[in-house]
C-alpha cells in the first residue's frame, strides 16, 4: 500500500485541505493535482530508478510546499527523509551519510518552479557512499519515512516506518482527537520533526491544516480566530506565549489545546487556561509509538499528566517504574546499527526511558527519565554530541552536558567543563561561537562551569544519574 494513494482515495474534493498565511487555500482537488505533478517530475531523475526504495531527503521550510513535496515523495514510492533546515552543513553531512540518500530535494531561488506558486526546488545528489543497512531488509518493509531520534540507548537512531505502520498509528491517534472532515487545525510546530502522525492523519480525515509560518504570539491568535480552529496542537512554547498575548480572547470554536513536544509546566497550564477559558490538554507523542497517550480525561485538574492510552494502547511499568507501551503503527526497524522492531520490543512492549506512575483509571504521570536526551522544545538532543565537540576546544579536557529545566521549552542544555592545567574557562560568547560551528543553535549549552572533576562509572563512562 502507499499512504497518498489511501488519501486521494478519501477524495476530499473542494474541501480546503491547507489554509495559508493571509487566508487563501487549498483545496485537496489543487493540492494534490500539484502532488501528482512533483511526482512526476521526482521519477524523472535519474537517480531515481538506482534503488527499489530510493532515499530522498527534503530541506524545506514550513509551509503548503513542504506538504506537497513530502507527499510527491511518498507517492513517487520513495522513502522521505526530512532534514531540519537549522541543522549545519556537518550535521546534515551525517544525515545524508547515515541515510545514504539518494538525492535531495531543497527549496531555493532556482531549480524547477513548484504548481500553485509553492516556490522553487532544487534536485541535487549528495556524495554517494554504500548502506550501513542492509538495502535489501529495508527495502522489503516498504519503508515510507525515516527520522531520527533517541532510539533505546542514548544514541541517535534513524526510525524506519512503513506504509503500513502510519496508516495504523493515524487511524489509533484519531481514536482520541476525534477530528472530522471540515475540522481546521492550527499548525505551529516545524514540519521535519512532525509530520508523520499529524500533516498525514490531518489530510486522511479531510480536516483543514491552517498554517502560520510566525511564532508571534498575536499572530497566531489571529490564525486561529478568523480561521475558526477546532484543534490548536502546540508545544508549550506556543501556549505560554498566547497566555501572555494581550489582545488574546477565548475562542468559541476551540475544542481542545494539544501540547506536545516537551513537558507541560503548571504555570503554562494555568495561564492559558485562565486565557482561554480552556484546559491544554497534554499529550505525549513518541516517533516510535505515535500518538499513544492523551489527557482528555484530566486536563483540567491534572495538567501535567501525561494521560491516559488511547482505545488501541496498552500501557504498563517495568521493574524500575519505567513506562511501557504497545499497540498499533510501532516503527519498523532502527536504521543504523539496523534493528528490527522485534528486536527491540520486550515481549511486544516498547520501554519510553520514561519514569511513571499508573493510577487506577490508567492516567499516566512521569516522576523521571531513565535516558540522558534532553528534550528541548520536542527537539532531541544528545549529552554525548554535545560533549564530542566541545571536547575538541583546545583549553577543554573533558565535558560533561546535562538538561536544566526550563520554563516554556521543557529543558536546556548547560555544561560543565574540566579543562587542561593551566587554562581559565573561555568566555561564554567563545565557546558558544566554537560550537555554533558545529551544532545546531538549539543544542549549544547556554551555560558552562568548570569543575575539578567529572563523576565517572565504573566502566569509565560519565555518570549522568
Amino acid at each position: 500500500m502507499n499512504i497518498v494513494e489511501e488519501i486521494r482515495k478519501r477524495d476530499h474534493g473542494p474541501r480546503i485541505a491547507v489554509r495559508c498565511a493571509g487566508g487563501g487555500g487549498i483545496s485537496f482537488d489543487a493540492l494534490f493535482r500539484a502532488v501528482g505533478e512533483i511526482r512526476e517530475m521526482i521519477r524523472s531523475q535519474e537517480n531515481f530508478h538506482k534503488s527499489a526504495v530510493p532515499r530522498v531527503g527534503v530541506i524545506f521550510p514550513n509551509g503548503a510546499g513542504y506538504i506537497a513535496v513530502a507527499l510527491a515523495v511518498l507517492e513517487a514510492g520513495a522513502c522521505f527523509v526530512p532534514i531540519p533546515d537549522e541543522l549545519t552543513e556537518a550535521e546534515r553531512k551525517t544525515l545524508m551519510t547515515g541515510t545514504a540518500l539518494d538525492f535531495v530535494i531543497e527549496a531555493g531561488d532556482s531549480g524547477f518552479a513548484l504548481p500553485l506558486g509553492l516556490g522553487h526546488a532544487a534536485i541535487y545528489v549528495p556524495h554517494q557512499v554504500a548502506p550501513e543497512f542492509p538495502v535489501d531488509r529495508f527495502e522489503a518493509l516498504n519503508p515510507a519515512f525515516i527520522r531520527f531520534s533517541s532510539g533505546t540507548t542514548g544514541a541517535s537512531k534513524g526510525v524506519v516506518l512503513s506504509h503500513e505502520s502510519l496508516m495504523a498509528r493515524i487511524t489509533a491517534a484519531n481514536e482520541g482527537l476525534e477530528l472530522q472532515p471540515g475540522d481546521k487545525v492550527l499548525w505551529t510546530l516545524p514540519m521535519a520533526h512532525h509530520f508523520a502522525v499529524t500533516i498525514v492523519l490531518y489530510l486522511f480525515h479531510g480536516v483543514t491544516t491552517v498554517l502560520e509560518p510566525s511564532n508571534r504570539p498575536d499572530l497566531v491568535f489571529r490564525a486561529a480566530r478568523d480561521s475558526r480552529t477546532n484543534l490548536l496542537y502546540g508545544s508549550p512554547f506556543h501556549f505560554a506565549q498566547l497566555a501572555q498575548c494581550a489582545e488574546a480572547e477565548p475562542l468559541p470554536d476551540l475544542r481542545m489545546a494539544i501540547s506536545t513536544a516537551s513537558a507541560l509546566t503548571a504555570e503554562v497550564a494555568e495561564g492559558f487556561k485562565r486565557k482561554f477559558h480552556l484546559p491544554v490538554t497534554q499529550a505525549l507523542g513518541i516517533i516510535e509509538l505515535g500518538l499513544p497517550l492523551l489527557n482528555k480525561a484530566h486536563a483540567a485538574d491534572i495538567p501535567l499528566a501525561l494521560g491516559q492510552p488511547l482505545p488501541a494502547f496498552e500501557v504498563a511499568t517495568g521493574e524500575t517504574g519505567e513506562l511501557l507501551i504497545r499497540g498499533p503503527g510501532m516503527f519498523d526497524a532502527y536504521l543504523n546499527p539496523w534493528q528490527p522492531r522485534e528486536e527491540v520490543l520486550q515481549a511486544g512492549w516498547f520501554a519510553t526511558g520514561d519514569l511513571v506512575k499508573i493510577s487506577s483509571d490508567r492516567t499516566v504521570t512521569m516522576f523521571g527519565r531513565c535516558k540522558s536526551v534532553i528534550n528541548i522544545g520536542g527537539m532531541k538532543v544528545f549529552p554525548e554530541e554535545i560533549e564530542a565537540v566541545l571536547n575538541t576546544h583546545p583549553a577543554v579536557l573533558g565535558s560533561k552536558v546535562f538538561a536544566a529545566d526550563h520554563a516554556t521549552l521543557g529543558a536546556f542544555p548547560c555544561a560543565e567543563i574540566l579543562l587542561h592545567g593551566g587554562c581559565e574557562l573561555p568566555r561564554l560568547r567563545e565557546l558558544r561561537s566554537f560550537c555554533l560551528e558545529k551544532l545546531a543553535s538549539y543544542k549549544v549549552p547556554m551555560q558552562f562551569r568548570a569543575v575539578e572533576s567529572i563523576e565517572r562509572t565504573a566502566s569509565g563512562k560519565i555518570k549522568r544519574h
